[in-house]
């Protein structure tokens, strides 16, 4: 072997122990490492200090095992090295230490809580237990703000209701300028769940887990717990209610309106006006009836202006086919003839008619008759007398008279099919003087005055009770301001041309035709049609919930002598009603529903007081009086004012009265036969 190899072999043994140096170097920093995890885990027992020796024995053996040129090249290091291990050791064990003395401390919170929690588990299932044997609402649950503590289910619930049942019957007062009207909770039949909220109410403490029950249970004796009764009412009902206030409050808006009068269509112009805001006085009048705190609340109104006048649709609505009269047998069926009715002019004159700027517009039609009517079928038609009513009226006010038969004639031989609807201001029309009608008394601003077509309202009445006892559905109905004197409360049907309505439906199931004659003093609707398989004896019967005393207006009269008085209009009570339809069948009633809901204001009793020779007394204001307040159904006649002098200007009230007669009610329910029971009255002020 020569020297070149020999140094080449050389290299190669020392690039080889190098090698070996490096993965030793390798190795030891390996088990220090591991060594330090160790440490750090903190010795946490005898299995860590024994690999902890197995590791430093392993270190002892591989620095034992080195080659003796190892030994030499590290002798430096390892003594550099022996001094960094022990003080990275001694950091370690400080490290150890403070990791040692967190543990302990979180060992200690840790066992703490969990000692708490034993124990509030513990005192937890003992009030638990406690509570369990509990059958009552537990302390500070409210419903209505009334305590129910100790209180059963049953018991609550009796509680409960007598506090609502209290709440329930306040009526609540609304007022517009000098109109004055009142809402009754059951009139939109206000309710509350006061089953729901009673369970609610012992529910509380007892519808979680444990630690929830318990919760509910010291929050509700600490802090109290008020459940709230769900509270419902007839929506469609109060709408109803604030869309007749909005015809009658004073300046309400008039719609369109038509009717047909011999062979014209006259179509009336509506005017703008107020109508009550319906979504402010919906919320408010709940909320008056969940917190009665107001005494009245004041009518809140928006201004609105009728639509206009759709000649096209009223066209459509007028215009029909004429249909000839027949009957079919089994079933035995009517079929009445209708008159056709088209316009006498075009469709587009007839709207440039409209066109123009008109309060009133006419347009003629034609009737188109059909080849058979029903009289021609022969008196199959309308055999039975279904039922009939009558009320008297005073024949000696021939103008008041002359306004019944105008009225009367207009529905006399009226004929309904099934499912047919009648309306009275339609049928009889606008009532003006080139109609025919004159002044007589109606009740205008709370007095009797003279208006155009006084006493038609007698006629509509009547025909009320006929519809009534035939069983037909009724559409629209309206009280009086007042209490008439022809029909007890409850039993009237008011009506204002553009205002107020009358309607009803035929939901029998056959035709019906309607006769209608004034004559003697009595005013008389009779229904003529076919008899169903169980006809009901049907009546109205009224209640009085309530009587509203009169109050009494002084004003002086500088042409009678000081001292003297003069009745210039006698007071009257008002009312609250409910009225009922009674249905009985052979004498046993088998069915009592509400009908209206009423209210009649007072009248005010005016007295003009004599000034003459004397100082004038200022006027006084209206107040309360103290006299014994009259039935309703029996009032006085007002006497003649002696002068013209007036302190108070007139206003026209929408709403039309009705005066000077007694009611003499008839009802059949046979084939062409009747029983008439009469109750008679007297005179009285009511002359509309």
């Amino acid at each position: 072997m020569n020297l070149e190899e020999e140094k080449q072999q050389n290299e190669i043994v020392s690039d080889k122990q190098q090698d070996e140096t490096t993965l030793t170097e390798l190795e030891i920093e390996k088990d220090e490492y591991n060594l330090q995890k160790v440490i750090e885990a903190g010795r946490e027992d005898s299995e860590t200090e024994k690999k902890i020796e197995e590791i430093e024995n392993v270190e002892a053996k591989n620095i034992e095992g080195k080659p003796a040129i190892q030994e030499e090249n590290q002798t430096t290091e390892k003594g550099e090295k022996s001094q960094e291990n022990k003080k990275q050791e001694d950091e370690d064990g400080k490290k150890y230490k403070i990791a040692s003395q967190t543990k302990t401390k979180k060992n200690a919170i840790i066992i703490a809580i969990i000692v708490f929690i034993l124990i509030m588990c513990l005192l937890s299932t003992i009030f638990a237990i406690v509570n369990l044997g509990n059958s009552n609402i537990i302390d500070g649950v409210k419903i209505k703000n009334t305590e129910l503590v100790g209180l059963s289910k049953e018991d609550a619930k009796l509680e409960i209701e007598e506090e609502i049942k209290s709440e329930l019957e306040k009526n609540v007062i609304l007022k517009y300028e000098d109109y004055e009207t009142s809402i009754s909770p059951q009139q939109i039949e206000a309710k509350y769940d006061i089953d729901k909220a009673v369970e609610d109410a012992f529910n509380v403490g007892r519808d979680g887990n444990i630690l929830q029950n318990n919760y509910a249970i010291l929050s509700s004796m600490l802090l109290g717990k008020e459940i709230v009764p769900e509270f419902s009412y007839n929506e469609k009902a109060l709408e109803d209610i604030l869309n007749d206030i909005s015809k009658k409050i004073p300046g309400s808006m008039k719609d369109n309106s038509y009717y047909i009068e011999g062979n014209r269509l006259i179509i009336t112009k509506g005017k703008p006006g107020i109508a009550v805001n319906s979504e402010i006085m919906r919320k408010a009048i709940i909320e008056q009836i969940k917190n009665p705190v107001k005494n009245f609340l004041e009518i809140a109104v928006i201004n609105t202006e009728p639509e206009d006048i759709n000649i096209d649709k009223i066209y459509q609505e007028v215009k029909k086919d004429p249909k000839d009269a027949f009957y079919t047998e089994n079933p035995f069926t009517i079929h009445p003839h209708e008159d056709g009715i088209d316009f006498a002019i075009s469709l587009e004159e007839a709207r440039n008619i409209i066109a123009e700027a008109k309060d009133e517009y006419e347009i003629e039609i034609k009737y188109i008759e059909p080849n058979v009517k029903t009289y021609q079928i022969g008196t199959e038609a309308f055999p039975n007398l279904i039922t009939q009513f009558s009320t008297r009226y005073d024949a000696g006010l021939v103008n008041r008279t002359t306004n019944l038969k105008l009225s009367s004639d207009k529905i006399n031989g009226t004929i309904l099919m099934p499912g047919e609807e009648f309306s009275y201001n339609k049928v009889v029309g606008e009532r003006t003087i080139a109609a025919g009608y004159k002044d007589a008394a109606i009740y205008s601003g709370g007095r009797v005055v003279d208006g155009l077509g006084g006493g038609i309202c007698q006629i509509s009445s009547t025909l009320y009770n006929a519809a009534v006892q035939a069983n037909l559905e009724i559409t629209e109905r309206s009280n009086h301001q007042f209490v008439t004197s022809y029909l007890d409360a409850g039993k009237d049907a008011t009506v204002v041309y553009g205002y107020i309505d009358f309607r009803f439906k035929n939901t029998r199931n056959y035709p019906i035709k309607i006769e209608s004659t004034v004559s003697g003093g009595i005013a008389e609707v009779k229904i003529y049609g076919v008899l169903e398989e169980n006809e009901y004896d049907i009546k109205l019967e009224t209640e009085k919930i309530s009587s509203i005393p009169f109050t009494v207006q002084y004003i002086d009269d500088n042409t009678l002598p000081a001292g003297q008085e003069v009745v210039e209009q006698y007071g009257h009570a008002g009312q609250k009603t409910i009225t009922y339809k009674v249905c009985r069948l052979n004498g046993a009633v088998v069915s009592k529903t509400v009908m209206s809901n009423d209210t009649y204001s007072a009248m005010t009793k005016i007295i003009r007081r004599g000034t003459k020779g004397s100082q004038p007394v200022k006027s006084t204001s209206p107040e309360q009086t103290k006299t014994e307040i009259t039935n309703p159904s029996v009032p006085v006649t007002p006497s003649v004012p002696t002068t013209t002098e007036k302190t108070t200007t007139e206003t026209n009230a929408k709403p039309e009265t009705k005066t000077n007669t007694t009611t003499n009610s008839t009802s059949s329910k046979t084939d062409g036969k009747t029983s008439k029971t009469n109750s008679s009255g007297t005179k009285a002020n009511k002359t509309n």
